[in-house]
């Protein structure tokens, strides 16, 4: 081996930054204009959050009572009427699961938006770095909550699409 420099070699970073990211742990007045800009915004989607959470719920919830009352348009519609006997069973079970199941998603979210605003908030009116960290946990847990949901989505991705694959061809043969 040769003592000359590899000039493919990766450039050496610095473990630490050079100078703090916020001035010894205060804030400028520019950054708590933002701060009491976003909290209202933060509060008010999460209010709506709790909102669509909820009707989203009712909606399974209610799917289970309605579906019933599908079963004769299935029977009028030519080629469909093996669909009547399984609609009870499968599919208003799985809307309601699906939709109670999506309600409890949007909840968890909409729960971490409203208490980031309301901290911020907080934050504001007693100016306690507590609060300000309290802001931020639940930042940092809605996006650590989107990012598990995220990963669990794709990974669905495939047997989805293996599903609809097998659907394909068992409406295919039949």
């Amino acid at each position: 081996m040769s003592d000359a420099v590899n000039p493919f070699q990766s450039p050496d970073a610095q473990a630490a930054p050079e100078k703090p990211l916020v001035a010894q742990g205060t804030l400028t007045e520019t950054m708590l204009i933002y701060l009491k800009g976003a909290s209202p915004w933060l509060r008010f989607i999460g209010i709506l959050g709790f909102i669509s959470a909820g009707m989203t719920a009712i909606w399974g919830i209610a799917s289970i009572a309605f579906v019933p009352f599908l079963n004769g348009v299935w029977d009028e519609i030519p080629g469909f009427e093996w669909l009547s006997v399984y609609m009870n069973a499968v599919f208003g079970g799985a809307v309601a699961v699906l939709c109670i199941g999506a309600g409890v998603l949007i909840f968890f979210p909409s729960l971490f938006i409203y208490r980031f605003g309301d901290k911020i908030r907080s934050f504001l009116r007693t100016g306690t770095d507590r609060e300000l960290e309290l802001a931020f946990k639940n930042n940092k847990s809605l996006w650590k909550f989107s990012g598990i949901v995220s990963i669990i989505n794709l990974a669905f991705v495939p047997l989805l699409i293996i599903g609809v694959i097998i659907v394909m061809v068992v409406m295919a043969l039949g």
